[in-house]
């Protein structure tokens, strides 16, 4: 007989998964991930919620490609420079942020839109603890 003996001759054979909490059996971790949304794996219900998510990206690209053809490339490049600055300036990930600089960029600060009235970050609904939120915005989880 082998000197590895009958159990590894019976793992050699059989296939025996490791346990771990990882595939198909994994559980959901609701500390880190929050719920299970199982709507987001819905397709659109109306052909036009893609273009809607959408808007605000294609508003810009067209924003861009105007500013490019007016005004040449300098421009253009010069704005997604600052956006993309201003964009990189956040707040802690459990603090509400009104973005203000972003909506200046685009011109949106003299608007009064939908997200103005209906934003209260007093009435959110999403709080997570801070520690963890920050724990896993800078990887450590």
């Amino acid at each position: 007989m082998n000197s590895r003996g009958a159990a590894s001759l019976l793992k050699d054979s059989i296939l025996i998964p490791e346990l771990s909490a990882s595939g198909s059996f994994e559980g959901h971790d609701l500390l880190r991930r929050g719920f299970a949304s199982v709507k987001s794996e819905l397709l659109p219900s109306h052909p036009l919620e893609p273009s809607e998510k959408n808007f605000q990206l294609n508003q810009d690209k067209t924003n861009f490609a105007t500013l490019r053809n007016i005004q040449g490339l300098h421009a253009s490049l010069k704005l997604q420079m600052e956006f993309r600055a201003v964009k990189q300036v956040q707040r802690l990930p459990f603090l509400h942020s009104s973005n203000i600089a972003l909506d200046t960029l685009r011109g949106n600060d003299e608007c009064i839109g939908f997200e103005d009235i209906l934003n209260d970050p007093s009435q959110s609904e999403v709080m997570g603890e801070p520690h963890m939120m920050m724990e896993y915005k800078l990887g450590l989880l």
